[in-house]
């Protein structure tokens, strides 16, 4: 889905001095070495794993390794490497829209065109600086680039997400959606008219071989990680269809690679046949009752992915409590869906 799974690295700093031993966990048999540790230790690019690795930094099972070493579960790891620079995430004073606070979680509703954490060529204006800003205490399991940050949604994927305030609560709640038990809820207008009211997409997936920014459908192969979601059609419109999507992994634009897949692109998703937006004439153009001109079919209803986390359920990391929370549809996929109904 356009959830990234997250990994919980070990307590230890990497150093030059001490080496941090890592055994592998299950999830990550058939990783790549620099992948696996990129993915651990999220501050360090996979550039300095791949240094580390060739100057024998990292060795596997006490032996040196290549970049390209395939992971097996229980493999024993030692990583020594130089300090990070020091490059503190600054605060940023964005406003968030806060659905529930308590002393432990902080529940937001993330909007479109917003970047959870820094990356390559996206260091301010994103989530993790506002949260900076926002609050006084959050986890930093995850790294100093990842505040709070517990999952994420991509950049044009609007919705609800939970922060965690300390370390105990983020392993947690990370421990739940590991095995599964976070139930999550999205809502999605696609192309075209699903064929069936509700079904299973259960496919594997890997990164595209030559644009490492998509993902693909393929054999169940080295690299392919099991998928899964349940989608139900909630509404049908001449060529359109709005659907609710029940994502049970959690795996990297697995809800827009699902529905390419499944010949109904999600609307407005360039990176997957969705076109770069939505017109108003393009909903006239599917409807054989329209009327041929109106004053304002060049009107955009939608220019980033239709697709919003709808809802999030899951236990709450100090009282045990199932705990449910919603985030409203925003304004551009609320107005589509008007459209499409007019």
């Amino acid at each position: 889905m356009s959830e990234e799974e997250e990994l919980s690295p070990p307590e230890e700093e990497l150093s030059t001095s001490k080496a941090v031993e890592i055994v592998v966990e299950n999830r990550a048999h058939g990783w790549r070495l620099d992948h696996y540790l990129s993915r651990l230790y999220p501050n360090y690019s996979r550039e300095s794993f791949k240094k580390g690795i060739q100057q024998e930094a990292v060795l596997v099972n006490g032996l040196p390794s290549k970049v390209s070493r395939r992971l097996r579960v229980n493999d024993c790891l030692s990583v020594k490497l130089p300090k990070l620079a020091d490059k503190s995430l600054p605060a940023e004073n964005i406003p968030i829209d806060v659905i529930y606070e308590d002393d432990s979680i902080v529940v937001i509703n993330k909007t479109p065109n917003m970047i959870v954490h820094p990356g390559k060529g996206n260091y301010g204006g994103t989530l993790a600086g506002a949260l900076q800003f926002h609050f006084d205490q959050l986890s930093d399991t995850a790294g100093e680039l990842r505040p709070g940050i517990v999952h994420r949604l991509d950049r044009n994927t609007s919705g609800v997400m939970v922060v965690a305030k300390d370390n105990q609560v983020h392993n947690h709640l990370s421990s739940q959606f590991e095995k599964r038990e976070v139930r999550k809820q999205y809502r999605a207008i696609v192309w075209g008219e699903v064929q069936f009211d509700s079904d299973y997409i259960n496919v594997f997936m890997r990164v595209h071989r030559r644009k490492r920014e998509k993902m693909i459908v393929c054999a169940d192969e080295d690299g392919a990680r099991d998928t899964n979601t349940f989608y139900e059609v909630l509404e049908r419109f001449p060529g359109f269809s709005y659907m609710k999507l029940s994502p049970k992994t959690g795996r990297t634009h697995q809800l827009r690679v699902h529905m390419q897949y499944l010949g109904h692109p999600v609307v407005a998703d360039s990176v997957y046949d969705g076109r770069e937006k939505l017109m108003l004439s393009d909903i006239h153009k599917k409807n054989e009752n329209s009327p041929e001109i109106l004053p304002d079919d060049d009107r955009i209803l939608i220019k980033r992915q239709a697709l919003h986390a709808y809802q999030l359920e899951f236990c709450h990391p100090k009282s045990g409590q199932m705990m449910k929370f919603q985030a409203p549809l925003p304004k551009d996929f609320t107005e589509t869906l008007e459209a499409l109904r007019k």
